[in-house]
């Protein structure tokens, strides 16, 4: 029987501030706030949200704090709250990303769609980590050894330096944004992606874009986390530019928008997502979920949508590395003559 979620008193774990007329509620990095390494049905919401409210949300690095420390980051360097977390939250697992939340989102339920406006991001610590380690990435048999990179930049930096005479962009997103899964599903790993969303490790989810996630319990139950920098599509250390970050969204349930996977959209494109343990189908189902967008909200006939994918979509490894393979597929805006939706 599917167990009934009440969202609770929030006074010690959330609060409320007033940014001109609209209220943002604050999800701060706590103890409290946080379940490391997992999904699930079954976690009491740590926040409360109405359809069309905003949260400001703090994520912790994933993995924990032991890469930054080996990696050369100072105790100086490294903010309370993460060290409160580190010592604190000691479930864990399966997975390896601290998650802020879960929030409930009023009035969401399962069928419908929640509609995740990511509006900025910013760091809480500006310094991040890339590693590898034996048997990881795309390439274990080449490097079977770790390997750790600390890479530093100053408040307000665009770029930073990687190696003498190479640098390169800061593009801050979340590696991982998700809903709960079904409750029959249980615990389920915070490591691969899925139909609840998840590590989509997705680096086009910067502030700007939106995420739509198919909901499968009352009030959703979103959960955020795994900072990163920047990142290359693939992720092919294992890794992308670890870091912490806030994030302030604007959440909306969508009725009557049915969806089977997450699906993204840009200033610029149109991003169907296909995830799969194995490279093909993950390609099928990108595909599959793009031409199902163009037929159900832009009108075209199947075989019309289909040729329209060869010609106009470009498909992405969006990671080759979680065990669940990513691909995305990106539609330029441009070619429906400016229509925003």
């Amino acid at each position: 029987m599917q167990r009934a979620i009440v969202a609770p008193a929030l006074v010690a774990l959330v609060s409320v501030s007033i940014a001109g007329q609209s209220a943002v509620i604050d999800v701060p990095l706590t103890p409290a706030n946080v379940h490391w390494g997992y999904y699930d049905a079954r976690l009491k919401p740590v926040a409360t949200i109405a359809s069309g409210g905003r949260v400001r949300v703090e994520t912790m690095v994933a993995g924990g704090l032991q890469r930054l420390r080996l990696a050369g980051a100072a105790e100086s360097e490294i903010p309370d709250a993460l060290k409160l977390v580190e010592q604190t939250v000691t479930e864990r697992g399966p997975g390896a990303h601290p998650l802020t939340g879960p929030i409930y989102v009023d009035g969401a339920a399962p069928g419908d769609v929640l509609e995740v406006r990511i509006q900025s991001i910013d760091y809480l610590h500006n310094f991040g980590v890339n590693a590898f380690v034996p048997g990881g990435g795309v390439l274990p048999d080449e490097f079977p050894y770790a390997g750790l990179k600390l890479i530093r930049w100053p408040a307000g930096a665009t770029r930073v330096t990687f190696a003498p005479g190479v640098t390169l962009p800061l593009a801050p997103f979340f590696g991982s944004i998700g809903v709960a899964p079904p409750p029959l599903a249980g615990r389920i790993s915070s490591r691969p992606p899925g139909w609840h969303g998840g590590n989509l490790d997705n680096k086009d989810l910067v502030a700007g874009t939106t995420l739509f996630l198919p909901v499968h319990v009352p009030g959703a139950l979103l959960s955020i986390g795994d900072g990163h920098a920047m990142q290359g599509d693939g992720e092919v250390t294992g890794t992308a530019l670890e870091t912490s970050l806030r994030g302030t969204f604007e959440i909306h349930v969508r009725k009557g928008m049915r969806l089977k996977w997450p699906r993204a959209e840009t200033p610029t494109h149109y991003i169907a997502m296909g995830l799969h343990e194995d490279l093909d189908e993950a390609t099928r189902l990108a595909v599959r979920e793009l031409v199902e967008f163009l037929v159900a909200e832009k009108k075209l006939s199947r075989d019309d949508a289909y040729m329209l994918c060869s010609l106009a979509a470009s498909l992405r490894v969006t990671q080759a590395v979680d065990a669940t393979k990513g691909v995305h597929a990106m539609l330029e805006k441009s070619v429906f003559g400016g229509q925003k939706n």
